[in-house]
């Protein structure tokens, strides 16, 4: 299973920091977050490697968050900062299906097996 949580209210320009628990399986599943926001499809957000060594994120978050992971805490965390109106969504982890032997992160949804149940995140202006 995996649990996130963090989300909240929160004004733009301000940070939160998302944490999806992994339990019941494999801890060390390369790892991603996905967004959803209303009327829009699915995007995806970011994405970890196994070890954690290697990471990918869609462009419009580059350099405002930062995906990270704690296998010894069996948790994925998502690092949001400079918060704008455009990441309000609700904010789902999702484990690669390939698990911890996937090379090339993946950005496609159809590639995660396992989805958490998601947490709302709104940023007012």
């Amino acid at each position: 299973q995996l649990q996130a949580c963090g989300g909240g209210l929160v004004q733009a320009g301000g940070s939160l920091r998302l944490a999806c628990t992994i339990s019941g399986r494999n801890s060390r599943d390369a790892m991603a977050w996905f967004r959803q926001a209303p009327g829009k499809e699915r995007e995806f957000v970011a994405a970890i490697s196994s070890s954690g060594g290697n990471t990918k994120y869609i462009e419009s978050v580059k350099g405002r968050f930062t995906i990270s992971r704690d296998n010894a805490k069996s948790t994925v965390y998502l690092q949001m900062s400079s918060l704008n109106s455009e990441d309000t969504a609700v904010y789902r982890c999702a484990a690669d299906r390939l698990g911890q032997f996937r090379q090339e992160l993946s950005t496609r949804p159809t590639e995660y097996r396992y989805w958490g149940q998601g947490t709302l995140v709104t940023v007012s202006s």
